[in-house]
């Protein structure tokens, strides 16, 4: 194993992205098969926010026609999108570390400062939350469960998340140069 300058292992190369594509499309059509269910993550928020909810306010959440979707006879967070979620993180925890790309940093242009990369990232989280609640879908739902069922409002999302990245992007480019 190859060592850095500063003594660690270098970090393995990434993986090819069209077999991680190929990779990601086996385990959304695994989940189809087995659970009967696509990819997906915003639900998994919003099954920890009505649980929230409920614990303080439960008249609320129950008169609620939106956290009440996610209260049902079990609790919220035995929820299969819970555990996707949290298999992601582990998930991608373990990659890092078996990859040794493990680290705290902060990517940014020399034009911007790191409270200033911080506040647009969680802008950005914002406006897409937003914009996964108006969709009724985050973009792993709507792009990969919706995209391969041929659903059509998922097609105009993503099209139109990629739209607005762009036209984003010709805004926020000079922050990079």
């Amino acid at each position: 194993m190859e060592s850095n300058v500063h003594g660690r292992a270098a970090p393995s190369p990434y993986l090819n992205p069209y077999l991680a594509g190929i990779g990601l499309g086996l385990v959304l059509l695994a989940a189809f098969v087995l659970v009967g269910r696509g990819l997906g993550a915003s639900g998994a928020f919003n099954s920890l926010i009505a649980w929230l909810v409920s614990s303080a306010a439960p008249d609320y959440a129950h008169s609620n026609s939106f956290l009440s979707g996610y209260l049902d006879d079990t609790h919220p967070l035995k929820s299969w999108l819970v555990f996707e979620v949290l298999g992601v993180m582990v998930g991608a925890l373990l990659s890092g570390l078996l990859a040794h790309r493990v680290g705290a940093s902060v990517e940014r242009g020399p034009r911007i400062s790191v409270a200033g990369r911080l506040a647009l990232a969680f802008a950005g989280g914002m406006v897409m939350a937003f914009g996964a609640a108006l969709a009724r879908g985050c973009t792993s739902g709507q792009g990969l469960s919706g995209g391969a069922l041929l659903n059509l409002g998922s097609w105009i999302f993503m099209l139109s998340v990629f739209g607005g990245g762009y036209a984003v992007a010709w805004i926020v480019r000079r922050q990079w140069r």
